[in-house]
């Protein structure tokens, strides 16, 4: 019973790195396609958002079938608790890509990103595919160790945010009243997608230590 008990977990590691690769693929896809004014590429983010909620349905219920059948404790339980956590986290990291993509359809044919913003963007959408590379490891390998660096990956989104906002003050009055208002809903949909993925890094370091990380 045990071996196949520890077969179930991998499976639902497995399909949480499958999450982790398409939220990847989705925060990739919708800044650029923000940037390029790609229509195209933002229907695809908003179509395939589907498949990160089904995975994310599936993984749930694997989960508490598995409760129901098994009555894990200990570390197991810390494990089969926190992957619906984690779960919830990911869904929610591939909606904030969604929203990013919708942002761009939304302003076609135009840019909803003018061009003194697109390296601010860009280095966003760059940080955020890295944060989400780092969770990956950290999921497949509940390694602690980059777990806790996940936080300071963090800071740096959370720089670039303040530094677009502060950007969106000292260029006021150049734009129409819909760019900043789009600006300020992007950088707040990446410096959101940052945070789902430092409370993913969280739940594995409690998985793996059964203590809390300290920030």
């Amino acid at each position: 019973m045990r071996e196949g008990f520890h077969e179930e977990l991998e499976t639902i590691t497995a399909l949480q790195l499958k999450m982790a690769v398409l939220v990847k693929d989705a925060i990739e896809k919708a800044t650029s396609s923000l940037l390029n004014s790609d229509l195209g590429l933002a229907e695809r983010v908003i179509e395939e958002d589907t498949q990160i909620d089904a995975i994310h349905h599936d993984l749930d219920e694997r989960v508490i079938d598995l409760m129901a059948r098994q009555q894990p404790v200990a570390s197991d339980l810390r494990a089969l608790v926190s992957a619906i956590r984690i779960s919830a986290d990911l869904e929610r990291m591939g909606d904030l890509a969604n929203h990013l993509a919708k942002l761009a359809r939304m302003r076609y044919p135009d840019s909803a990103v003018p061009p003194e913003f697109t390296d601010l963007i860009a280095n966003m959408g760059a940080e955020a595919s890295r944060i989400t590379d780092k969770m990956a490891v950290v999921i497949e390998f509940r390694d602690t160790t980059r777990a806790l660096e996940i936080e300071k990956d963090d800071d740096a989104m959370d720089q670039l945010q303040r530094k677009l906002i502060a950007s969106l003050v000292d260029t006021s009055g150049k734009h129409n009243v819909e760019t900043p208002i789009d600006l300020a809903f992007a950088s707040r949909y990446y410096e959101r997608f940052s945070d789902h993925a430092v409370s993913i890094a969280q739940r594995i370091y409690y998985i793996a230590t059964g203590e809390f990380a300290k920030s």
